[in-house]
């Protein structure tokens, strides 16, 4: 069935007893799409007050099972804003393997665990065109990623949570979107605040497997933590022609590390394209790092494992296992002594700046 509503005020009260049936199958949102219908939205003004009441749901019909196809449940929503002020409570929220198509929306949510794109268990796919994108609880990022999710054009902003989570074998990809995220009190297990979160909670929520977050062009401001931040999963993470702005004082680019959840690994691969890079590279013991950087990338840092979580809490004192590739466009500037496991590349890329570059123990020779 085909189903168009517009310019029309949806207003929700009453709050739901919570949990799974909110979460992940719709139960109290404003406006919930399921059953393999296909609706239009044009010019809504949605607002919700209310625990578990989701602003716009789109329920795909898998029953929660990671990975399984959806019934062909799609939401496409456009020229319109949404509110929501309890906990529980999503912008948009796509679950079960169903689809929502979003352009121009104006999204802002104020309770705990209320992502302004929000998935949860059983995915799906998520298009974002246009608009903007702003949450202010805590554990509320902007996306909170257990699907596919693409998100071009936006303005994408977390006033106390991180910027996006992705958990488990789920993606964001970014194209020309100005993120900002000012993450300034930890949620549930985690010990680190940070701007790009890429975890596995083990709750069965998602899949465990490769985590993906690529963004292209745009901007990324991080105001508090580290920048990104990955444990008890693989996760790869591409930037291309990124405007990168660290404004925490420990200036940290990426942290790959123990946190409070276990079971998994924590790797990454870094590819940087075309990219600048400023700060800290910081791998614990039990954790493993690829790095690329190609096409004139640069980086200005360093490599450690001496790590201390936002509790004062040491996490590792010993440098993980850290490859380095670089092209014959791209440089690394040191800006402390480093400890790496693998280089490949021209050494004079290398621009030791009064420091020493280790690879195996051995210092690097020809470095400039």
């Amino acid at each position: 069935d085909e189903v168009t509503i517009s310019n029309s005020t949806v207003d929700k009260t009453g709050d739901s007893d919570g949990g799974d049936d909110s979460n992940f199958y719709g139960k109290n949102a404003a406006v919930l799409v399921e059953g393999g219908s296909t609706t239009t939205l044009t010019n809504l003004t949605v607002t919700s007050d209310a625990k578990g009441a989701n602003g716009i749901f789109s329920y795909g019909g898998n029953g929660g099972h990671n990975g399984s196809e959806g019934d062909g449940t799609k939401v496409i929503i456009k020229d319109s804003i949404i509110t929501t002020s309890g906990d529980g409570s999503g912008g948009t929220m796509t679950t079960g393997g169903g689809i929502t198509n979003a352009s121009n929306l104006t999204v802002t949510t104020n309770g705990q665990s209320s992502a302004a794109i929000r998935t949860d268990r059983g995915g799906g796919t998520v298009y974002v065109d246009g608009g903007t994108y702003t949450s202010n609880g805590l554990g509320s990022p902007a996306i909170y990623s257990t699907a596919e999710i693409h998100v071009a054009n936006a303005a994408l902003v977390s006033n106390l949570s991180e910027g996006v989570c992705i958990e488990g074998l789920n993606s964001i990809e970014l194209t020309d979107c100005d993120l900002t995220a000012n993450n300034t009190k930890c949620n549930g297990n985690a010990t680190f605040m940070d701007s790009i979160m890429i975890y596995q909670s083990m709750s069965e929520d998602a899949a465990s497997g490769n985590s993906t977050f690529a963004m292209t062009g745009g901007s990324l401001t991080s105001k508090n933590g580290h920048m990104f931040h990955v444990t008890n999963t693989n996760a790869d993470i591409e930037l291309n022609g990124v405007k990168l702005t660290n404004e925490d004082t420990a200036n940290v680019l990426i942290s790959v590390c123990d946190d409070g959840w276990n079971g998994g690994n924590n790797k990454a691969t870094f590819n940087a394209k075309a990219q600048d890079l400023i700060g800290a590279v910081l791998v614990g013991n039990n954790s493993t790092l690829v790095l690329n950087l190609t096409e004139g990338s640069t980086l200005e840092g360093y490599v450690d494992g001496n790590i201390v979580n936002a509790a004062n809490q040491t996490v590792s004192t010993e440098v993980g296992t850290v490859t380095v590739t670089l092209d014959t466009n791209s440089t690394w500037t040191l800006t402390a002594d480093s400890h790496i496991t693998e280089f490949t590349g021209t050494t004079a890329n290398v621009i030791a700046n009064g420091h020493t570059l280790y690879v195996n123990g051995t210092a690097l020779t020809g470095t400039n």
